[in-house]
């Protein structure tokens, strides 16, 4: 119960079906993708009981990104368990589950080479072009460092020059040379 102004409210909570629950998950689930404020203005529901559907949905391993994002944009957690759920299928099983998900196979492919590269050492992770173009990055390093080394001591001459100058024109005066 809330005062309000001298009005008093009463907030009642309403008690939702399993399988109107089960409904309105499957909405954030893939290929829809929906998400939790969009569902809130459809059924009704409050956010909180819809994030809260979400999280049990998830702790039992369903796959519910539920913030309306594409599969491209799904978090690492979420594609680990698409991983995981098609790693016994069959193809034919494989595109049953992607054409009822909305992603395609070649994602899932995507999805399962970098988990299994994922504590493989950082060598092995990277492509050949990738490791050219590192090479290639690693030696205009060294070269620039060089550049900046090679700067500094002509500075510093330049200024011990200055400074014995300095010292010449102050013990003798400036003078014209001969």
């Amino acid at each position: 119960m809330k005062d309000n102004g001298g009005r008093k409210r009463f907030w009642v909570m309403k008690r939702y079906s399993a399988e109107f629950k089960e409904l309105v998950v499957e909405q954030m689930m893939p290929p829809l993708n929906r998400s939790v404020v969009e569902l809130a203005k459809e059924t009704g529901v409050t956010t909180v009981s819809l994030r809260t559907w979400r999280h049990e949905a998830r702790e039992q391993g369903k796959v519910v990104p539920g913030n309306g994002k594409q599969s491209d944009k799904w978090s690492s957690a979420d594609k680990f368990r698409v991983v995981l759920e098609t790693a016994p299928l069959s193809e034919a099983e494989l595109s049953e589950y992607c054409r009822r998900k909305g992603i395609q196979p070649e994602q899932i492919r995507q999805w399962r080479a970098a988990c299994e590269q994922a504590n493989a050492p950082e060598r092995v992770r990277l492509s050949l072009a990738q490791r050219r173009e590192e090479q290639a990055a690693q030696k205009q390093i060294r070269d620039l460092e060089r550049e900046l080394k090679r700067k500094n001591a002509a500075l510093a001459e330049t200024a011990a020059l200055l400074v014995l100058r300095k010292k010449a024109e102050a013990i003798w005066g400036k003078g014209e040379e001969d």
